[in-house]
């Protein structure tokens, strides 16, 4: 079977949405299910499911559909969570700690073993039963918890540095909270989550089509350089 990081993130992104599809269905008691079903819960289209299962492998019959407890199981052997993963947060602050004590991460298979930070008024407290570790006691604690995956939630001007330690000491893979672009190695997965640069994608969208409605032909209004709409 192909291994999920062969392929684009776009469709690592769309495996996870199909599993989750998957388990409301296995919850609801359903036994199969189609693309067409698939796509319409996810608000793509049944070719699109099609395409990207195909990559993996041959599922499903035609007439049929898939079994769900099948694909379920395929799918998550694809993203890797058909077992549990340590997981490392560094960075102990108001975001640090809310991902420290998300319950949905130990649900799909994710386990915050380890914290870090730098600051000692942080350093010996406990977060969801964790313990914050100091910065230099890092490359042990990742060795000794066999942690191989990381969350990043530092600020800007530390993050190159904490990739960088994390990587040192065998992590693979790193979500980057921080609102900075960090460089790693080739062969390590860095997947960026800058809070901000999302808000603002969202609210280009929304600008877009306020611009887009209030500029149709035969509308009297416009829009200012703020994007408020006035009338002309």
């Amino acid at each position: 079977m192909t291994r999920a990081n062969s392929f684009p993130k776009a469709t690592c992104l769309r495996l996870s949405l199909y599993l989750r599809h998957l388990d409301r269905a296995a919850a609801q008691g359903l036994k199969t299910t189609n693309s067409a079903q698939m796509g319409a819960a996810l608000g793509t289209t049944a070719a699109q499911v099609r395409k990207d299962l195909s990559r993996f492998g041959q599922f499903g019959r035609p007439g049929v559909g898939y079994q769900v407890e099948e694909l379920r199981y395929a799918i998550r052997r694809i993203l890797g969570v058909q077992r549990r993963w340590p997981v490392a947060v560094v960075g102990v602050g108001n975001l640090g700690r809310a991902l420290a004590r998300h319950r949905g991460f130990s649900e799909r298979n994710f386990d915050v073993v380890a914290l870090f930070d730098s600051d000692p008024t942080i350093v010996g407290a406990s977060v969801a039963g964790v313990e914050v570790s100091p910065m230099e006691e890092l490359a042990k604690i990742v060795a000794e918890r066999g942690v191989r995956l990381a969350i990043l939630t530092v600020p800007a001007e530390a993050a190159q540095k904490a990739a960088e330690a994390l990587v040192r000491a065998g992590v693979m893979g790193i979500v980057n909270f921080a609102p900075t672009t960090v460089r790693v190695p080739p062969g390590i997965a860095l997947h960026p989550a800058d809070l901000t640069v999302l808000l603002e994608q969202l609210s280009c969208q929304v600008a877009s089509s306020a611009r887009d409605r209030w500029t149709e032909p035969g509308n009297e209004a416009s829009l200012d350089s703020s994007g408020a709409a006035y009338t002309i």
